[in-house]
């Protein structure tokens, strides 16, 4: 996904549209990652990507932007957030995903103790 300001492509994040189960229900998510903004933007965080990001991800339909980041990042990532209201960090998730590669010696996913990082965007937070 791309996101423009006034002097053309300003950012872009990975956004995969998919579901997810939380608890036992099915929710329709843009999984977040591979970002990067315009060099002239670095150090302005990711509140400035989601800034110029935001109105992509709404055209997604989602409700939510998700995404996950090491507990060692949690400090840097709250930081980074910014402003109270563009994400929540959520703890205490363990997170099952299929593994890239398939041995027939190892299991074919595998479960992760990280921070999950949500954002609102068609919908509140107490909705997730």
């Amino acid at each position: 996904a791309l996101g423009y300001d006034a002097r053309g492509v300003a950012a872009h994040i990975g956004a995969l549209r998919r579901f997810i189960k939380v608890g036992a229900v099915d929710l329709l998510v843009a999984e977040l990652g591979l970002y990067a903004v315009r060099p002239d933007l670095e150090g302005l965080g990711i509140p400035q990507l989601m800034r110029v990001m935001y109105p992509v991800l709404q055209e997604l339909g989602v409700p939510f932007g998700f995404g996950t980041v090491r507990h060692a990042l949690r400090q840097h990532i709250a930081r980074l957030l910014g402003r109270p209201g563009l994400a929540t960090i959520v703890p205490g998730v363990r997170v099952r995903s299929t593994l890239r590669e398939v041995h027939l010696d190892t299991p074919p996913t595998r479960i992760e103790d990280v921070l999950i990082v949500v954002l609102p965007i068609g919908r509140s937070m107490s909705d997730w």
